[in-house]
């Protein structure tokens, strides 16, 4: 069934979340209601990375809404769902320039619906289990829960207690009533009477006294349990939010946090009524050296204070600010939408809808928030029934005036270094308790264009990697250095969060390797947040962050099969001088700024000496054309009087080609197509040894070739007559040029185009004079006649 279709059968709590996903302006629910089909069936995810996908999508979804437009038309609908599509289709005009953005913002809502999809199957295996999956608790836990438990038996005795005070005094209040207006005259039953009303007071004495030592004890209770949530578990559920924003596969659930917080907030609710409780009984008895008039006062300001502590550290930021097109969250850019979810860990029902929450910048640089920017904590909102206030629709404005632009720091930091915060405040009244509450997200970077986001999110991984202070908006003023198991750890989260494998050791001790050069141990290793983002790497134009986001994309676009089924692409090719002919490894280019990829292989010559050899890399351009593991497949190298070959065999240590990635081989020969009667092709890539040809722009790598020469892949056309017979020699010339990848240039030119080059013609006559079927002339009549059947 089609995830549209899905949704709208969901229950109404549900149904609910999706009309507030569509609230805003950024995706019209309509135009996802009646294009459903042909959005689900779109590849939005490689289209927000490629432009020319990006805009093919955007110009057939306009068109798509000009077809609907003319169903309303056709069928009689009514004149407002027809002014309705015209108006979407007239809004989507601001993506001309940059129709990825739109892909991105698809995208986000597409994932957004599979999560509330998901939340609301796993809400209905609980129902259904009738059991709730809990992670398994580490000590600490197991000792707050000891903890929690005796309070709250500690809460329930001290109810008890009260009770009996209350019937204790309630026994001499009347004893006492009783004794006055009898008035007796008789001395010893006066005296009498004077003893037993003495007993009761003294013991109704003993047991204010035992009550309010008990609420100190509880209160010390409370106030201990309140350091371990506050200044442990709530300081650690932040450090992992802050390394979970980095790609940490740390948990941030904050269910169990909630249920503590709330534990602890209904004691103390309990303590204070305990106290009014025993205001009125000693408003109804006193007497000289009353305990509760001398207590009552420091015990209620100790629990109002615990109390308030324990409020305002309750509201947090539960998910931090995000862009739908960006690389990661913290890093918004002006004008544009951001989401982010404040909660509140003290979940009293009475208060739903009773609380808003107002958003608010930092003044470092001043912003306005636009949107929604004050919203109700409800419960609602949360598939666990939290107090959260979900803002879905911000934007930022930067003010151009009034102490607009840098703000009062004057700092040479560089705009994707400047941290801001964003601020909310509520308030909170229950019980004549009334308490100011505030929150703010980790320090976010604000940006103004596409083109500052890779150094932005690099700033956010650095000051989440080591800062241990997010309020601390300047950092970057005296920014500290990395370790390398920080780095290493980092660097591996981003594979993790990509493609679900993080880096395994020698892979970062490649990476070691290149930052630091060799070493015995590279743990004592540091990195400095310049070498790390803003100097150049020796010999290049580009930094180390520029290079490894561009392997990390490649990854992510191109490799991510190859990635998750754990074949190993930082490798060392010296590691294949003691291995067979024909085995080769993966490595990324070092010198290639938006990432690149190579295979270097082993040959032997007559001597038997290893001759390791590398052919140029293949970038996301020769990628997007032949997915990698075809390059691998039909890969030839065409050397001086030979046939052409492959010269991959094993991939290293040991394993056949063929059993490495046949899995992935896709075989399009075109045998059920009606275009059977052209000559079947194959495009692939060609080295020539012992030939320099001029570098097309598309590559910045050198080419490598221990022993041999540069080694320069062009792309080629392979048909039945050339190179997949092995009765027909071919010339070992480059492939023909008619294919290769020029930038600027139309890549994927037509079958007679192909025809029609002179220079294809000349290079067949050149090279095969002799007349033969296969020969230049006969050839050359051949592809006409094929030319004109085209």
């Amino acid at each position: 069934m089609a995830q549209w279709e899905k949704l709208r059968q969901l229950e109404s709590v549900y149904l609910t979340q999706v009309d507030e996903l569509y609230d805003g302006d950024a995706f019209p629910m309509d135009v996802r209601h009646y294009l459903a089909h042909w959005i689900e069936g779109q590849d939005w995810d490689r289209a927000a990375r490629d432009h020319d996908v990006a805009m093919l999508l955007f110009q057939v979804l306009l068109e798509n809404l000009d077809i609907q437009h003319s169903r309303f038309v056709q069928g009689g609908e009514s004149f407002l769902l027809q002014h309705n599509i015209r108006r979407f289709k007239q809004s989507f005009q601001r993506y001309q320039e940059e129709p990825y953005n739109l892909a991105n913002i698809i995208q986000w809502f597409l994932v957004k619906e599979k999560e509330i999809l998901q939340n609301a199957e796993l809400a209905e295996q609980v129902q259904l289990l009738q059991v709730q999956q809990s992670p398994m608790e580490t000590d600490s836990q197991r000792n707050i829960e000891r903890k929690m438990t005796d309070l709250k038996n500690k809460v329930q005795c001290m109810e008890h207690t009260v009770k009996c005070l209350e019937e204790q005094q309630d026994e001499f209040d009347f004893k006492y009533q009783t004794h006055n207006m009898e008035g007796t005259t008789n001395e010893a039953e006066k005296t009498e009477q004077m003893k037993v009303l003495q007993a009761l007071l003294n013991r109704l004495d003993a047991s204010r006294k035992s009550m309010l030592s008990g609420m100190g004890v509880l209160l010390d209770g409370v106030e201990e349990l309140l350091c371990v949530l506050v200044r442990e578990e709530l300081v650690q559920w932040q450090r992992r939010q802050q390394k979970a924003c980095i790609g940490a596969p740390d948990s941030t659930c904050l269910d169990q946090l909630e249920k503590w917080f709330t534990t602890e907030a209904e004691c103390l609710f309990q303590v204070r009524k305990f106290l009014k409780k025993l205001e009125e009984l000693m408003g109804k008895v006193t007497y000289d050296q009353d305990p509760v008039k001398k207590q009552k006062p420091a015990l209620q300001k100790r629990v109002d204070s615990l109390l308030t502590s324990l409020l305002k550290s309750a509201f947090v930021v539960e998910t931090q600010p995000s862009m739908p097109q960006g690389k990661g969250p913290l890093v918004l850019r002006t004008n544009l939408q951001f989401s982010v979810k404040t909660r509140f860990l003290v979940k009293f029902p009475e208060l739903n809808h009773a609380m808003k929450v107002n958003v608010s910048m930092d003044r470092y640089r001043r912003f306005n928030v636009l949107g929604t920017s004050s919203k109700a904590l409800n419960m609602a909102e949360s598939m666990s029934g939290g107090m959260v206030a979900d803002f879905r629709h911000l934007t930022l404005k930067e003010q151009k005036s009034g102490g607009g632009g840098k703000g009062i720091h004057d700092l040479s930091l560089s705009v994707t270094e400047e941290l801001h915060i964003i601020n909310f405040n509520t308030e909170f009244l229950l019980h004549d308790m009334s308490v100011s509450l505030e929150t703010s997200s980790l320090p976010v970077v604000i940006i103004s264009n596409s083109s500052q986001q890779q150094s932005a999110w690099a700033s956010i991984l650095w000051f989440n990697m080591l800062c241990l202070e997010p309020k601390n908006l300047l950092f970057f003023a005296n920014c500290p250095a990395a370790t390398w198991p920080q780095l290493g750890e980092m660097l591996s989260w981003q594979f993790l969060s990509s493609t679900t494998r993080g880096l395994e050791s020698n892979q970062l001790d490649m990476i070691a390797h290149k930052l630091f050069g060799k070493q015995q141990s590279y743990d004592a290793c540091n990195i400095s947040w310049t070498k790390f983002s803003k100097e150049n790497v020796p010999n290049t134009n580009f930094t180390f962050w520029v290079w490894f986001d561009g392997i990390l994309f490649m990854v992510k676009s191109h490799l991510e099969n190859l990635w998750k089924d754990g074949y190993k692409l930082f490798m060392d090719k010296t590691l294949l001088k003691k291995k067979q002919r024909g085995t080769f490894l993966l490595r990324f280019s070092e010198s290639i700024r938006d990432g690149g990829i190579t295979f270097s292989w082993v040959d032997y010559s007559p001597t038997g000496e290893p001759d390791v050899r590398s052919v140029q890399p293949f970038t996301k351009v020769d990628l997007g054309q032949i997915p990698f593991h075809e390059i691998i497949r039909n890969f030839q190298i065409l050397e001086e009087e030979n046939v052409p070959e492959n010269p991959l065999l094993f991939l290293y240590p040991d394993t056949p080609k063929v059993e490495a990635f046949g899995k992935y081989y896709t075989e399009k020969s075109g045998a059920d197509s009606q275009y059977i009667k052209y000559i079947k092709t194959k495009l692939v890539f060609v080295s020539k040894e012992n030939t320099l040809e001029a570098k097309s722009p598309m590559y910045s790598d050198t080419v490598e070739c221990e022993g041999s020469g540069p080694m320069n892949p062009r792309y080629g056309l392979a048909g039945e007559a050339f190179g997949e017979s092995p009765s027909l020699p071919l010339s070992p010339g480059p492939m023909f040029s008619v294919a290769m990848l020029v930038p600027d240039e139309d890549q994927n030119p037509t079958l007679q185009e192909f025809f029609n080059d002179p220079n294809m013609y000349d290079y067949i006559i050149n090279q095969h004079p002799t007349p033969g079927w296969y020969g230049g002339t006969h050839f050359k009549a051949l592809l006409q006649r094929a030319g004109e059947d085209e």
